[in-house]
């Protein structure tokens, strides 16, 4: 687990990009914060940030050379299945000076190249060099779990772990006005999205070759795959397989050299990771977040439930409103590119509390988007298959109109997923998928942004994204539904924010849910295994309820919320009246219309906010991202 950054210069201009590479390098100080190093050479320059995980000894920094220094090679992620490879290797004559995982990936790669990328097991971001060849191969994991941010012009090729990394090369710092409108609507950026122009992602399952002056992007892996050989056996053989490919992808991830444990939030994702680790491994420590005085958002009661059951060491950081509010600050200087999914502030406590007792945690990331987890499942099967009930809800869609919503309480939070229901139930399945994943509507978006930012957006283009990613959603299917998800709001959304969270604090976070080989069992089930529109995760839950307790099923799932209404209308309200949404800033930006803000805090602060907490806190994170980066 580390940072990495670099530049390829295609000519004598972008050669003048080299030396910036150790500055680069230092701003992803906090995902390795064990060693710095950097290769420069006549027209490519690499550095990497390490956080030490498998081989400690020195011997195992990067960037690591091979063959006199004619490959080089910058690494972010972990290969779980090293061991076989190295054995693989070595029968072929290859000999090794480390025990790492790096060097394995190294000496694949100068010996099959692109061919290596399907034989890993694991998840990663790197850069691979051949002087003699002048050609770079760079490449992401399957599922985008690791970072890849690349820049492209007539001069060079520059890559970083983060954004802010890519800066220091002294790019253009402009606004991406597609990607604000896209922001505005998710709260988040899928790829190949980002809010700085010419900055993208590359596409999870991707890599590019760099060579003289072109950049080719290919494909080594296509998500769509795995929905295309369906199952055909029962659902107790179902279960039977799960369980053993839980098994080995939780086996996998248990490989360090340095301490390890897991999150356990009390609900069946991660109670079922912690619970097979605990096996596992001797005195398996298990940690999670409580809040104190909001019992509508704690879990902690369910979590000890866990941990007694398994026989965890288990700690809980009880934390109050006032001490998540501590967190805040710093948390929002850690954005590169605005992100804001609030979920990220307990993630962001946790991590740093659990840094302070180890290094790598597993978590139970992805299983929602597998096994159908949300409540947007549900809604979708009940707006597919309506009986009397959805029917009236939707016939009820006035009266939702004007009662109160809310994320915040029971009540509102029930009025604020009728709405939404009676919303989508007068829509197209496309459409309805897009209204459910997002948090704004278009119309209430084009209303915050300026008249010269709308001037500038490419509506054809943005429809034409959207048009491409739902395309994926051609029937009433539950499956397909979760295609969508695996590849918007996984990859876009969760595991960026574990990403960017965990990596502040140098902490590595592993996801078993995502071994490839589980993904691809998982998608091959059919959707009756995993939900009737009244149980979610039906297969998930009923595989391991035999050794998980029986109090954490059948009880509401709340994800990983904070009191954030509160928190905009008291604590932090001088601060969006005088800051962050002041006239005067609004103004001088010259991004967003002064008349949808003024309208957006007035909604805020009235007895009905609705979602309007999440829209102010978007435009908080964009504010200060934009005072860090664009300013």
């Amino acid at each position: 687990m580390c940072g990495i950054t670099g530049v390829f210069a295609f000519n004598e201009i972008g050669r003048f990009n080299l030396p910036n590479i150790s500055i680069a390098t230092e701003t992803l100080e906090h995902r390795g914060p064990d060693f710095q190093k950097v290769f420069v050479g006549d027209f490519v320059a690499i550095g990497h940030r390490r956080l030490s995980i498998i081989d400690l000894n020195p011997n195992a920094n990067q960037p690591m050379s091979a063959h006199d220094g004619r490959y080089q090679l910058v690494f972010n992620g972990e290969i779980y299945n090293y061991k076989s490879l190295r054995q693989d290797l070595i029968s072929k004559g290859v000999e090794f000076e480390t025990e790492s995982d790096t060097e394995v990936l190294l000496q694949l790669l100068i010996h099959e190249g692109k061919d290596a990328l399907n034989q890993l097991h694991g998840f990663f971001a790197f850069a691979f060099y051949d002087q003699q060849k002048e050609e770079m191969l760079v490449a992401r994991d399957r599922y985008g779990i690791k970072p890849f941010y690349y820049f492209e012009d007539e001069d060079r090729f520059i890559f970083g772990s983060e954004v802010k990394a890519i800066l220091k090369f002294g790019i253009d710092r402009n606004i991406d006005t597609n990607s604000l409108y896209t922001y505005l609507q998710l709260n988040y950026l899928p790829a190949p999205m980002s809010m700085v122009k010419g900055v993208k992602k590359l596409m999870p399952g991707q890599y590019a070759l760099i060579k003289k002056k072109s950049v080719e992007i290919n494909s080594y892996y296509e998500l769509k795959t795995t929905f295309e050989n369906p199952f055909e056996g029962s659902y107790q053989e179902a279960q039977y397989q799960l369980k053993a490919q839980m098994e080995k992808a939780v086996e996998r991830r248990l490989v360090a050299d340095v301490p390890l444990g897991t999150f356990l939030s009390g609900g069946v994702d991660s109670s079922i990771i912690s619970a097979i680790a605990s096996n596992k491994v001797a005195g398996l420590h298990t940690f999670s977040i409580g809040y104190k005085g909001h019992s509508f958002f704690d879990e902690t009661e369910y979590a000890n439930a866990v941990a007694q059951h398994i026989g965890s060491k288990h700690q809980v950081f009880s934390l109050s409103s006032d001490d998540l509010y501590g967190y805040l600050p710093k948390m929002l200087k850690s954005f590169s590119e605005p992100f804001a999914d609030s979920s990220a502030l307990p993630v962001y406590a946790l991590s740093q509390l659990t840094k302070e007792n180890l290094t790598v945690a597993l978590s139970g990331d992805g299983a929602d988007e597998l096994f159908a987890g949300y409540n947007k499942h549900a809604a979708l099967y009940k707006l597919w298959h309506p009986g009397a009930k959805e029917k009236l809800v939707s016939a009820l869609s006035p009266l939702w109109n004007i009662l109160p919503k809310s994320r915040n309480n029971p009540v509102g939070n029930l009025v604020r997923q009728l709405k939404k229901f009676a919303d989508a139930s007068k829509l197209d399945i496309q459409s309805q998928y897009w209204i459910l994943a997002s948090l704004q509507s278009v119309r209430k978006t084009t209303d915050l942004l300026s008249n010269s930012v709308l001037e500038d957006i490419d509506f054809e283009a943005f429809d034409l994204l959207k048009d491409n990613l739902l395309s994926t959603l051609t029937s009433k299917s539950i499956n397909q539904s979760l295609q969508l998800d695996q590849e918007l709001v996984l990859q876009g959304d969760m595991l960026q924010k574990v990403d960017l969270m965990s990596m502040q604090h140098a902490l590595e976070v592993r996801v078993p849910f995502l071994d490839h080989e589980l993904v691809a069992f998982a998608n091959s089930l059919p959707e009756t295994f995993k939900t009737n529109g009244k149980r979610k995760k039906m297969i998930l839950q009923d595989t391991f309820r035999d050794i998980l307790p029986e109090k954490i099923y059948n009880r509401p799932k709340h994800g990983f919320e904070v009191p954030l209404l509160d928190w905009l209308r008291k604590d932090l309200k001088s601060e969006i009246n005088e800051k962050w949404l002041s006239k005067e800033l609004i103004e001088s930006q010259e991004v967003f219309d002064w008349d949808g803000i003024q309208a957006l805090k007035k909604k805020l602060f009235s007895s009905n906010p609705e979602d309007s907490h999440a829209h102010v806190w978007a435009l908080i994170v964009f504010q200060e991202w934009w005072d860090g980066y664009m300013n």
